[in-house]
């Protein structure tokens, strides 16, 4: 048994807790699945919601003292449906993945078949077979078959996918991805999965944000009966879950996420979730606009200087992502390191031929770029290309990892205010010390 100091383990953990917050404030950070929320939000997620149980639905709880609880969750389904425009809204899974799992729950039985896109062409792990230990496989016993997909395109391959779903017949056609740089063809579909008995469910972790601010696409009025989402991605919001739908399915939903998907849903995270929403009704727009038109700039401004960014004939992305393959100057996984090396945060990632040509996940073709919180620091299209020559620098000219890192350093000092967000004295990376020296 390891013998721990207490006082010195306090210490330490906030001590590491403040080099985090020191070093994001140096760092251009392109991680594509995560963003920086507003003071207000991390206000939020500092109260006493935290500390509380409030299982089951606002004014049915099995818990008392709920009174101002009730009153934030029933405030922010309100604004979740009018910011989506969506008949109903359950905003209580604890996570993406958790949302996901109360559909599966809610809509299939193990054993049943769902299709959706493979994990190596931009589907997530909870929707991945058993034998990945996928969510939907592992925990809920469904059987996994993938939509066909267009290598070029980089999206589902509409005249393929209609013959499979009418062979396959799936309980359930689950849209959305991790890499999700076009709108999928939800409308093209929808009416082949219906008629061949599927609910048809929409995964818009990565977009929900660019959904809200009415910048990508609209699922529900696509035919789409539910969207699963996480909240802290094109979403600047907490970490934490929700679940929109039409009214037909609003118990169904409802009454899966409790109790089959949660107990306590983190209640400050739906309180974080409420003021996100509010700002998006007054900034989504503008900063969902703004995200893409980063995103479109930056994958051209790398194309430009050497990188094989993919899809540039569709203009790189639609969305908050782009898709580089990186074989010609080395693989993903030593990339990544060389470019946090140099304090600029993505990730590699798998590229939809890469299994066949026997990389691994580790250590793939590919790196995935986001603009989401970049954007959200008040980045715009000529930044874009001062980024593009730093990943350059490191990616291609192999230049001395130090020396960037000093120049990115240099570069960020001058984005450290959160953008698209009602006023606030703190700034984006600033800790919040609440502890008495």
């Amino acid at each position: 048994m390891i013998n721990v100091d207490s006082k010195e383990a306090f210490d330490k953990t906030r001590k590491l807790l403040k080099e985090h917050h020191d070093w994001m404030k140096g760092t251009i950070n392109l991680i594509a699945s995560e963003n920086v929320p507003s003071p207000a939000v991390r206000e939020a997620m500092m109260t006493d919601f935290g500390n509380r149980y409030a299982e089951g639905l606002p004014g049915e709880r099995v818990y008392a003292g709920c009174k101002y609880i009730d009153e934030v969750e029933l405030l922010t389904v309100e604004l979740a449906k009018e910011v989506f425009d969506a008949p109903h809204a359950n905003v209580q899974p604890a996570s993406g993945v958790l949302a996901n799992l109360a559909t599966y729950t809610a809509f299939t039985e193990p054993g049943d078949t769902m299709m959706c896109l493979p994990i190596s062409c931009g589907g997530h792990i909870s929707m991945g077979k058993k034998k990945f230990m996928g969510t939907a496989g592992a925990v809920h016993g469904l059987e996994i078959e993938y939509l066909p997909f267009d290598e070029e395109k980089m999206n589902v391959d509409v005249d393929e996918a209609e013959k499979k779903i009418a062979e396959v017949e799936p309980k359930l056609l689950l849209f959305g991805a991790s890499v999700f740089p076009f709108p999928h063809p939800v409308e093209e579909l929808v009416d082949t999965a219906k008629a061949h008995g599927a609910r048809v469910a929409y995964d818009a972790a990565h977009v929900i944000g660019l959904i809200g601010g009415k910048q990508f696409q609209d699922p529900l009025r696509e035919g789409a009966e539910i969207i699963d989402c996480s909240t802290h991605k094109t979403l600047p919001g907490p970490q934490h879950g929700m679940i929109l739908c039409t009214e037909e399915l609003k118990d169904d939903i409802d009454h899966t996420v409790f109790p089959s998907v949660v107990s306590n849903h983190h209640l400050h995270s739906v309180a974080g979730l409420a003021i996100v929403l509010a700002e998006w009704l007054e900034f989504g727009e503008d900063y969902s606009k703004q995200v893409i038109k980063n995103a479109k700039a930056l994958g051209k401004a790398l194309h430009n200087r050497g990188l094989d960014v993919l899809c540039p004939d569709l203009g790189f992305t639609a969305s908050h992502v782009i898709l580089a393959d990186v074989t010609e100057h080395g693989l993903g996984g030593d990339l990544e390191q060389r470019l946090e090396d140099a304090d600029i945060v993505l990730n590699r990632n798998l590229l939809p031929w890469d299994i066949r040509e026997d990389r691994h996940y580790k250590n793939p073709g590919g790196i995935r770029i986001g603009t989401s919180e970049v954007t959200r620091l008040g980045m715009k299209e000529a930044e874009m290309e001062k980024i593009a020559d730093f990943i350059k620098r490191v990616v291609i000219d192999k230049e001395d990892t130090g020396k960037v890192a000093a120049e990115v350093r240099e570069f960020a000092e001058d984005y450290q205010k959160i953008h698209y967000a009602f006023e606030s004295a703190v700034q984006a990376y600033d800790y919040i010390d609440v502890h008495a020296s």
